[in-house]
């Protein structure tokens, strides 16, 4: 079966791959730290109090998410993620983006010509539907497409 959203498309693109869902706000300091600072190939999220996402790789995944949380840090940790080709490829907010992770995210697309996409807006059902290992595509226009 294919459930379809809608979001508002943030940085455009186009992806198809594999989910990695948090149902709580994802702090980016806590996620990528461990990885970004042994400079590893990958990011295993090492926020031990996301029990959603903790130790699983989200490197080129469609992180399902309803908002970053955390310091003013977080959009530059987004904005180093993608420079250090750690991030997920795809951002898939369920609420408004925050400030900090779109900041972010413009960063790495301007500075870093980063192929990062993210979507915004797709709505609480969106949340309650997709599961970690779900396949999901990503079209420009922001539709997102779940095989569940």
């Amino acid at each position: 079966m294919m459930r379809e959203f809608k979001g508002r498309v943030i940085a455009s693109g186009n992806f198809r791959g594999v989910a990695v869902v948090s149902r709580r706000g994802v702090n980016t300091l806590a996620t990528f730290q461990s990885s970004a600072l042994k400079n590893a190939k990958e990011v295993i999220v090492s926020d031990q109090n996301n029990p959603d996402i903790y130790g699983l790789n989200i490197t080129d995944k469609a992180l399902c998410l309803p908002m970053t949380i955390g310091s003013t840090t977080g959009g530059m940790v987004i904005q180093t993620a993608c420079a250090m080709g750690l991030a997920p490829a795809v951002f898939l907010f369920s609420e408004t983006i925050d400030p900090l992770a779109a900041s972010g995210i413009v960063l790495a697309k301007v500075w870093e010509n980063s192929d990062v996409i993210c979507l915004d807006k797709l709505g609480e059902q969106f949340l309650n539907t997709v599961k970690t290992g779900d396949l999901i595509e990503v079209k420009e226009d922001g539709t997102v497409t779940i095989s569940v």
